[in-house]
């Protein structure tokens, strides 16, 4: 009997795609660990720099293991993406805010 699921090729990912991913994400972890560990540059700019590598590296798990890219097939699942995300933004740092605002309302006190 034939194999009637229809699978679009295009999304899965090669033996080579996974290495690259993993290859890159192993570098986007020692860097940031080594920074932290050894600390050469000043708190500020290590925080920053860890916070650069931590986007990239999510970057790099959406685009080489979760297969998120440009292409038709994969426009709703990057536009629920992009949603999720600003959704939880929002939460994030709205109530981050509430709490500082309430926290400087508090001791002001």
């Amino acid at each position: 009997m034939a194999n009637t699921h229809s699978h679009d090729e295009a999304g899965h990912g090669s033996v080579k795609s996974y290495a690259i991913g993993f290859i890159l994400s192993v570098i986007l972890t020692l860097i940031p660990f080594g920074l932290v560990m050894y600390p050469s540059l000043p708190k500020d700019v290590t925080l920053w720099i860890v916070l650069a590598f931590a986007v990239i590296q999510v970057i790099v798990h959406l685009v080489y293991f979760l297969h998120l890219d440009r292409s038709e097939a994969q426009r709703n699942n990057v536009v629920a993406f992009i949603f999720a995300a600003l959704v939880i933004v929002l939460l994030v740092g709205l109530s981050l805010w509430i709490m500082f605002s309430i926290h400087t309302v508090m001791m002001a006190k």
